[in-house]
């Protein structure tokens, strides 16, 4: 997050008026509006390789990918917000409150970045670990070729593999895997 965008408590429904009007992105928390920031274009590209190499695998089954437009619902903490891609399995469960949300992820992704790096590791995952249909939570570097994936256990607890060049990432919650090297090279500037 990066600052609210005024100082003044919102309801949610005032959240949801300003997103259908807005061609900006904002997160919502505790009656605060915060902007998202644009991403860098190697940013987007990291997403839509992620979305481009899961397809092939998610085509047939019974998950679907989904690009920053989703908005994600975590209802006991209220936040609301747009993951880089965001994986259901099954058929969508939507936020009471609100019809464009979903509030059963099944695997999360947020490609890092700079500014964002702190949060999505530390305050969105803890909102994210409260989502009861969530099993992981995979984070794609931006300084180096690495993918880390955290996935819940039958207990509950949450433990972490990294994937770096050379390596595959398990997404055994919905039946996937992301080759690293693949993922960076697709994600390249062309040459030339």
């Amino acid at each position: 997050m990066v600052a609210p965008a005024h100082r003044i408590r919102y309801t949610y429904a005032e959240y949801l008026a300003l997103e259908a009007s807005s061609n900006v992105k904002h997160e919502f928390l505790d009656g605060q509006i915060y902007a998202m920031a644009g991403g860098t274009p190697e940013h987007a590209a990291l997403a839509a390789a992620v979305i481009g190499l899961l397809f092939p695998e998610l085509r047939r089954g019974r998950c679907r990918a989904h690009d920053a437009d989703l908005r994600v619902r975590v209802p006991s903490t209220g936040l609301a917000t747009y993951p880089d891609v965001t994986v259901v399995c099954g058929p969508i469960e939507r936020d009471e409150r609100d019809e464009q949300a979903v509030t059963n992820p099944t695997l999360i992704v947020e490609v890092l970045s700079r500014s964002t790096e702190v949060y999505d590791r530390g305050d969105k995952f803890e909102h994210y670990k409260t989502l009861p249909s969530l099993r992981q939570y995979v984070l794609v570097s931006h300084r180096e070729r690495c993918v880390e994936v955290w996935t819940r256990d039958a207990g509950g607890g949450w433990t972490s593999a990294v994937a770096r060049e050379g390596e595959v990432a398990h997404l055994d919650s919905i039946g996937a895997r992301l080759d690293v090297s693949e993922l960076y090279e697709a994600a390249a500037e062309p040459a030339g």
